[in-house]
């Protein structure tokens, strides 16, 4: 059946994945539940059952949070466990919500949500203003390579609207924002998330601010150069041979693209190979293509029979990754068995799986003050690690601030088949 155009328009539209980040009680659960409930992106049952459970809860107002809080242990003492995810749209684009804890001891759930996003929207109490937990926030935030940061300044009813509280949390934020991300777009709105201002609707408490509202900021942000478009990156994920008299001989390297641009006629290398060739066709499953890039999904011809198979990269001729079997990265540890130095994991990097040795532990994060250790270098559940890596098969990889899809890796415990590690290569 073919589909509508509005169905059509729904699947071509972009698509923005955003994530929270803040203290506990700063009102991230609460901002995305008015975030949805005045953007009309509840269903009606659910609105019910949210009222219910309101009421239950004996809370004078309709209680947001419940929209993303789901878990019983959630709801039960007012507090995110877990990572929530959330969908909705506006006629301008779809967005994936990751609604993240803001516990120290979820810090990993926090990775976990934000490994993705385009933004962080972090929250600030404004009768709190800037703490060690904002400054915690932020410097993930940076270390995962987030590109847009967006400042809400949240309770601004609980401070009479008052612009000077808004100015001195804007500046104390951008003094410490400007030693860990000096180039990061960063924007700042006041909102009372309970209130719904300048959340969807402009706030008519705070005619002092001119800025935009967080849903229209979230609209406008742009996220196409987000992407790495300069270094072409295809991990090769499936090989395609149709067993038809058709397509007797075909043969493409289906995959998605990780940075970069091909066209049909563009000189490639095919790693570990080194083996250097011609893209004949970019194919999709709706016709040849004259152009791919990310993150689209794609089958790539070659002029040359090469033996390529799952796991290997098509790169750019002249602009090849980094490639090697020794690896420095930032890990974070995300089980309760403590991270073993010598010992074996398994590692997937892109479409490659291979087996790798932990050989030294630099330095831990110390997550409160954001100093190296360097003398206690136990990494538990939670800590945030620099660490040096040594695989049996070479990686081809980038570094994760140039490219995140292509500087990032997971560590599996092979006896647990657990992910026990999430790591951005240095």
């Amino acid at each position: 059946m073919e589909p509508t155009f509005s169905t059509r328009a729904y699947l071509n539209m972009e698509l923005l994945r955003f994530t929270t980040a803040g203290s506990v009680d700063d009102g991230k659960s609460t901002l995305i539940g008015r975030l949805l409930y005045d953007s009309k992106s509840i269903f009606e049952d659910q609105l019910d059952a949210v009222k219910r459970a309101s009421i239950q809860k004996g809370g004078e107002h309709l209680n947001l949070a419940l929209f993303t809080d789901g878990l019983r242990a959630e709801r039960e003492q007012g507090i995110t466990i877990d990572v929530a995810y959330r969908y909705f749209a506006t006629p301008s684009r779809k967005f994936i919500i990751a609604d993240t804890p803001g516990h120290i001891q979820y810090t990993r759930n926090m990775v976990t949500g934000a490994s993705t996003a385009n933004a962080a929207i972090v929250l600030i109490d404004a009768r709190n203003g800037v703490i060690e937990q904002t400054h915690r926030h932020a410097y993930i935030a940076s270390l995962l390579g987030i590109p847009h940061i967006v400042v809400c300044i949240n309770k601004m009813d609980l401070m009479d609207y008052r612009e000077d509280v808004y100015l001195q949390i804007l500046n104390d934020f951008q003094d410490f924002a400007s030693r860990i991300f000096p180039d990061q777009d960063m924007r700042f709105i006041p909102i009372s998330a309970l209130h719904g201002d300048n959340v969807v609707k402009p706030s008519q408490n705070m005619p002092w601010y001119a800025g935009g509202t967080l849903l229209n900021v979230l609209e406008t942000i742009p996220i196409s150069q987000d992407h790495d478009l300069v270094h072409p990156r295809f991990p090769v994920q499936y090989v395609v041979r149709p067993e038809s008299d058709e397509f007797h001989d075909y043969r493409g390297y289906a995959g998605r693209v990780a940075g970069g641009f091909f066209h049909p006629g563009d000189k490639v290398v095919v790693l570990p190979s080194g083996l250097h060739t011609e893209i004949a066709a970019v194919d999709t499953f709706s016709g040849p293509l004259a152009e791919a890039h990310p993150p689209m999904s794609v089958t790539l011809t070659l002029k040359d029979d090469i033996d390529i198979s799952r796991g290997d990269m098509i790169a750019g001729a002249g602009d090849v990754p980094a490639s090697g079997c020794d690896i420095t990265a930032m890990l974070c540890w995300m089980n309760p068995k403590p991270l073993q130095p010598g010992g074996k994991y398994a590692l997937k990097h892109t479409t490659r799986d291979v087996k790798c040795i932990l050989s030294e532990v630099d330095y831990v994060l110390n997550i409160n003050t954001l100093e190296q250790v360097a003398e206690n270098r136990q990494v538990k559940m939670n800590d945030i690690a620099r660490v040096k890596l040594r695989t049996t098969k070479p990686l081809f990889f980038d570094a994760y601030k140039t490219n995140r899809i292509t500087g990032s890796i997971i560590l599996i415990d092979e006896a647990t088949n657990e992910t026990v590690a999430a790591g951005m290569i240095l």
